[in-house]
């Protein structure tokens, strides 16, 4: 249970109340009111800003309203004081069993407490990485797939209903230019050319893709072909080398993914939607919504009327959404453009029941984000909505030098180095430090210390203390019940020392922290919150070495030690909670 939402539910019931009495008017909008933790926790447990918001539209003084509110929230359950600060905020201080009582519903949960009900099993599509399949998964497309799945899955725990979604691009001159680095690698499995051959063909752009990831692809073609493709014209081959290339090249995209712990519900191919003619009829559809017309575009910015020769375009009328400019979607031979695509994609979205939309981009596609969400605006009559979030560069370091090139892949470090190295947890832990929009250094050194300095290991350390902590009590009181369901009766009103009572109050937010994460589409937000947890656990620890009042385990006193066990369980749990989010498994040792 979100404590925090049960108090928002006692807050709009006591202005309910006012309202029946005619001290406020009907019909106020309380949507802007919350109740969250003070900015200062000196000043309570929680606090509400409920008359500040609702003062003017009830033509009253922010203070008054709060007076009244606050007369009532003070005879609520649990409620030991509210009282008025500032302007009109209110300051809610609570009964220590209102939190322990969080504390024995998270022990009976287990790692699904903070599961919610707020997403009502809506569905939600969330498509990331989508990378071209032409080559490796670098460093950078392993920050937007653990985005991704983890937001997909905080989304999940929240009560959406989730589709993982990977948009296949492989209709464009792309996998054409795959398809011919492709077969010179087939000719070199079959001895025609050597690795001086491609060199050169590589120095005269004949070829676009050159690394040594393409050496078995070509093996694995001459093999399934023998000497088929050798002398026929690219018009024969280009075709069916093109279809084998991208089928080994996405099995790698998805091995490598695996390797990361990603995997996706849905494929969509680009090629598919073409040859379906899903984007012809998308824009025969919005044709017929007079959204497509023949113009002139203004030149782009940076462009003098000199340089830029304005021409008759088909164009889809975007700005009627929201975006800066119309977008062309047909090119001069005739052909529909990227953008076209892109549009018969959303529609196929949109028409697959999902109304709520995330795409996962990298930061070079900041320049898509208007066009996209006008689309969808546009395919849906304003029913659907799409959250574009931008994933900045990743900087990988070690000791803080920048790393070298994969040899593989030939121009970046590939996403399966990387998870060689340090191990799929380390990645999708490290990834999540900051928010997408932030750029991240990963720095092989700093993410394997053992040092508080690196944030994995200290919230990995803080689940495997706690575990090594249940294990010793069992040795030190045996016969005892110290499964979680049994500590959820242990006597925690016992947990008195300020220490204790912070932590679990910390632990109590762990619902709103989910609900807060989900909705703001923001799951960077659980392990900055599990490093909070980690943090005041290990002071708690550190202050029981020196202080033997506060240690966990005190063999005299069995009550005492039972209760602080509660809370030692709670910690791991709400841990484990959290990193099963983010797709890392919670360690119970450390070796």
């Amino acid at each position: 249970m979100n404590i925090f939402a049960a108090y928002k539910d006692i807050v709009l019931a006591e202005l309910d109340a006012l309202t029946a009495e005619g001290l406020l008017p009907a019909g106020l909008d309380t949507g802007r009111v919350t109740v969250e933790p003070p900015r200062d926790p000196s000043h309570g447990d929680m606090a509400t800003n409920a008359a500040m918001v609702l003062a003017k539209p009830a033509g009253q003084k922010p203070r008054d309203l709060a007076a009244a509110l606050a007369a009532r929230l003070e005879r609520a359950a649990g409620v030991t004081e509210a009282s008025v600060a500032g302007p009109g905020f209110i300051n809610l201080r609570l009964l220590p069993a209102v939190w322990l009582t969080c504390l024995r519903d998270c022990l009976r949960a287990g790692p699904a407490y903070g599961d919610s009900r707020i997403g009502d099993r809506r569905r939600v599509n969330v498509e990331f990485v989508s990378a071209n399949p032409t080559g490796p998964m670098h460093v950078g497309h392993a920050r937007g797939a653990v985005v991704g799945d983890a937001l997909a899955a905080l989304l999940e725990k929240a009560g959406f209903r989730v589709a993982r979604e990977y948009y296949i691009n492989d209709a464009g001159a792309q996998v054409d230019a795959l398809a011919r680095a492709a077969h010179a690698r087939y000719l070199q499995a079959l001895g025609r050319l050597g690795e001086a051959d491609i060199a050169a063909m590589l120095a005269r752009k004949e070829l676009e893709y050159g690394g040594d990831y393409l050496v078995p692809v070509g093996e694995r073609l001459a093999a399934e072909f023998g000497d088929a493709y050798v002398d026929e014209p690219e018009a024969t081959w280009l075709a069916p080398v093109r279809e084998r290339a991208v089928a080994m090249m996405l099995d790698a995209i998805k091995d490598d993914l695996a390797a990361l712990g990603v995997a996706f519900d849905v494929f969509t191919s680009e090629r598919g939607l073409v040859q379906a003619g899903r984007v012809d009829a998308t824009l025969a559809f919005l044709e017929a919504q007079d959204l497509i017309y023949t113009g002139v575009l203004e030149p782009p910015k940076g462009k003098t009327p000199e340089d830029w020769e304005p021409r008759p375009q088909t164009l889809f009328r975007a700005t009627r959404f929201g975006d800066d400019v119309d977008r062309p979607v047909r090119k001069s031979d005739g052909s529909w453009t990227y953008f076209a695509g892109d549009i018969a994609y959303h529609r196929d979205k949109v028409e697959r029941g999902f109304s709520d939309l995330i795409n996962v981009f990298g930061a070079d596609h900041g320049g898509y984000v208007k066009r996209l969400q006008a689309v969808v605006r546009a395919v849906s009559d304003g029913h659907a909505h799409l959250d574009v979030k931008l994933c900045q560069l990743v900087s990988l370091l070690d000791r803080g030098e920048p790393v070298k090139m994969s040899k593989r892949a030939g121009t970046f470090v590939t996403l399966r180095d990387v998870v060689n190295r340090v191990g799929k947890d380390v990645v999708r832990f490290i990834m999540l430090t900051r928010k997408n929009d932030a750029a991240l250094e990963f720095d092989f050194a700093k993410v394997t210390e053992q040092s508080r300095d690196n944030p994995v290991w200290y919230v990995q350390y803080a689940h495997a203390r706690a575990c090594s902590v249940l294990r010793h009590a069992e040795t030190l009181f045996p016969g005892r019940d110290l499964s979680p369901a049994g500590l959820a009766d242990a006597a925690v009103e016992v947990l008195e020392a300020p220490e204790e009572r912070d932590l679990v109050r910390l632990l109590a937010s762990w619902p709103r922290l989910v609900e807060g994460a989900a909705e703001a589409h923001e799951p960077h937000r659980v392990p900055y919150f599990l490093g909070e947890v980690a943090a005041a656990f290990h002071g708690l620890w550190t202050k029981g070495k020196d202080d033997a009042e506060l240690r966990f385990l005190v063999p005299d006193d069995p009550a005492r030690s039972l209760a602080r066990l509660a809370l030692v369980q709670g910690v791991a749990t709400v841990i484990a909670s959290g990193l099963q989010i983010i797709g890392v498994e919670p360690v119970r040792e450390l070796r």
